[in-house]
């Protein structure tokens, strides 16, 4: 089985038989039809959403 995150790193393994085709199509055509300034606009955005939340914390099992 092919772990697609560590043996594609230098391109897909499986070609045409690649279970993410379809996501390969959709960030193509993010990527052609999208500004880079709105681009950068959605990173930003993003940023400062993750700034603004709360902080989430994670209580360990063994305490």
């Amino acid at each position: 089985m092919v772990n697609c995150a560590q043996d594609c790193i230098n391109g897909c393994l499986l070609g045409e038989k690649c279970p993410n085709q379809e996501f390969v199509a959709q960030a193509s055509n993010f990527i052609k039809d999208t500004s880079l300034d709105k681009m950068l606009e959605m990173a930003e955005a993003a940023r400062m959403k993750k700034l603004t939340e709360p902080p989430k914390w994670v209580i360990p099992d063994d305490l």
